[in-house]
């Protein structure tokens, strides 16, 4: 239903973008797709709305964020003159302030499969508010007393060692599997022990350690697909890492934070983070400043800076050779990510040859407890292997990632796999073409195969 009204609040903001009707509605339907429910809006719709038409509920965040990624800033409902709704108030509480309450609110929203797609559907956000290291650090919430009062330094380690298996896992089964355990986790364990009083060393150890669960489990949401909720659970980890004073997951979150961008194709945001990371990272080691500048690097190249993604790359590469040998730390950026890195700036510089040269090296290198990050890579090299006209090569090396397809559970991999299904469908008359195309129809899901 429409009012009798203009929308002079949204003709306002549409004005400022610049955009045409149409530019405005291919806008939306582009955020509309990357959420994964495409839209097929034209500029009557939108002409519509300008005039007080009211677009569906599902549909106000897609023209926050579209409006959003144009501006440069964010855009409320109020801003754009649509009334709240309940979805809208649910997501906020997913987001409050507050440490522990907020974390409650999120973990719950993720543990119960009814309210699951409320999160599921968030929009990865290029104007979020990231808070400084100086706005976080030092912040102490108030004690909240539980069946325990006191939280000790066992507590803190039962934290840790769980991220360690929980990350673990997330390694070898993929994000889909462990994330709904990691989320349990933080809200009837770790939210608790952020409740209780205890030593102010204690009480920062494990905000600590609730950082790097959070990170963690925003990264497997991003495996997962479910890139608003990943933002969340981030922007958590960001508050408890500067609560605790912990520079390192502090970085390392931010960065994270620039993985993500960078993969969704939206270089300036990665850049602004991979180098915000940098920035409040300025006693990073040998092995962390490989870590953070092979970030900027691909960042840099996405942008279309190439000179800085050439500095960026060879800083990493010198601070891994120091890494290296002052001794191999398993576990943490190593060869393989590196290598990686410099396929990603390789290709983005439109070195596609050099980009598989590139990636192939990192899989010789990468150790084999990592075996979601060997499928996904796997199916990125067959694609650019395709992309230089190597067919077969390419069949091989999608064959290699399907051995280990089904013993992954990952959204990035189930998407890589319907991609090859597409890339492959019009090679079908080689014999390895169409070897692959069949085996890959008994092992991947039907849902996951274009028709």
């Amino acid at each position: 239903m429409g009012t009798s009204e203009p929308n002079m609040q949204f003709q306002r903001l549409v004005r400022e973008t610049g955009w045409t009707l149409r530019q405005c509605a291919q806008a939306i339907n582009r955020v509309g797709t990357e959420r994964g429910t495409p839209k097929q809006y034209r500029a009557p719709s939108v002409h519509q709305w300008l005039n007080g038409g009211m677009p569906r509920d599902d549909v106000r965040p897609l023209i926050l964020e579209a409006l959003a990624r144009q501006l440069g800033r964010p855009i409320t409902l109020t801003d754009v003159g649509f009334p709240d709704s309940a979805k809208e108030t649910e997501e906020t509480e997913a987001s409050s302030p507050g440490i522990s309450g907020g974390l409650v609110d999120l973990g719950r929203m993720d543990m119960d499969p009814s309210r699951r797609s409320v999160l599921g559907v968030a929009l990865f956000s290029v104007a979020l508010t990231i808070p400084n290291w100086t706005d976080v650090v030092g912040r102490m919430e108030a004690v909240q007393q539980g069946n325990r009062t006191r939280v000790g330094m066992p507590d803190v380690h039962t934290v840790s060692a769980m991220t360690e298996r929980l990350s673990s896992m997330d390694d070898q089964f993929g994000g889909r599997t462990a994330r709904p355990l990691a989320a349990t986790f933080l809200v009837n364990t770790v939210a608790p022990f952020l409740r209780m009083d205890g030593p102010e060393t204690v009480r920062k150890a494990m905000m600590s350690a609730a950082s790097d669960l959070c990170y963690l489990t925003g990264y497997m949401a991003v495996d997962e697909g479910l890139h608003g909720l990943a933002q969340r659970y981030y922007l958590k980890a960001l508050q408890l890492a500067g609560a605790s004073e912990d520079h390192l997951t502090y970085c390392t979150t931010l960065r994270g934070m620039s993985v993500q961008a960078v993969d969704l194709r939206h270089g300036p945001t990665a850049k602004r983070l991979a180098d915000a990371a940098a920035a409040a990272s300025p006693q990073a080691g040998p092995r962390m400043r490989a870590f953070l500048a092979g970030q900027q690097a691909h960042a840099a190249a996405q942008v279309g800076d190439r000179r800085a993604a050439r500095r960026y790359l060879k800083e990493a590469e010198t601070a891994m050779d120091k890494a290296e040998s002052a001794g191999r730390a398993f576990g943490s950026y190593d060869p393989a990510s590196l290598s990686y890195h410099t396929a990603q700036v390789r290709f983005e510089m439109g070195d596609v040859h050099g980009a598989v040269a590139a990636m192939q090296e990192s899989d010789r290198k990468r150790y084999d407890v990592y075996r979601r990050t060997r499928v996904k890579e796997r199916a990125i090299l067959a694609e650019r292997q395709l992309a230089v006209g190597h067919l077969e090569a390419a069949c091989e090396t999608w064959g290699l990632a399907l051995n280990d397809y089904p013993l992954v559970q990952s959204g990035r991999i189930d998407q890589r796999m319907t991609t090859m299904m597409s890339l492959i469908a019009p090679h079908v008359r080689n014999h390895d073409a169409q070897a692959l195309y069949e085996r890959a129809r008994d092992v991947i899901r039907p849902d996951l195969i274009p028709h």
